[in-house]
């Protein structure tokens, strides 16, 4: 059985999309309940050295969306750091993100199948295909900020498992 580069990606970004949309869900109404001023969950770090809660979820979208951009046109950057953005925010892009990546056909992500992607960092330059940039650098980065967001909101308190994280699975019946 072969797997397309659609296969690979899509359903993917939009389990794990859809599950950080319902753990911020469950983020905001914990916080809500409890007193928690959910300004401060966005700057909040496991570690003084990790960037904060508001970056993971920006780097949620980048590494779906973003990515998915990256296989249309050869490149993938960093985004510009963004600050200011308050809870609702950071769920309104991951809705965005999500609603844009449902909306691509196979023959969109399909097109560039075993093209060149360059990944960019001011002169820092690294060509990949685009089966393993997806497969080696952006799912696994994507997947790293996800459960960081995730552990952030758990480490506040807000009751959430595995099932939470992992979201719908895409199982025969």
């Amino acid at each position: 059985m072969t797997i397309s580069l659609f296969d690979a990606t899509v359903p993917n970004y939009l389990q794990i999309l859809d599950a950080s949309i319902h753990v911020l869900e469950r983020g905001q109404q914990h916080c809500t309940e409890h007193g928690i001023d959910l300004q401060g969950i966005v700057e909040t770090r496991l570690f003084d050295d990790m960037l904060p809660f508001r970056f993971q979820i920006h780097s949620i979208a980048h590494h779906s969306g973003g990515a998915l951009d990256a296989l249309q046109n050869g490149l993938f950057e960093p985004p510009a750091r963004r600050s200011g953005d308050d809870y609702a925010a950071l769920q309104a892009l991951l809705v965005t993100t999500r609603d844009r990546i449902a909306g691509l056909s196979p023959a969109d992500v399909n097109a560039r199948s075993g093209a060149e992607v360059v990944f960019r960092v001011g002169e820092f330059q690294r060509s990949f295909t685009a089966e393993n940039f997806v497969m080696s650098f952006s799912m696994p980065n994507f997947h790293f900020h996800a459960a960081t967001a995730y552990d952030i909101l758990r480490m506040k308190g807000v009751p959430l498992g595995k099932r939470d994280f992992m979201g719908r699975m895409r199982a025969q019946k």
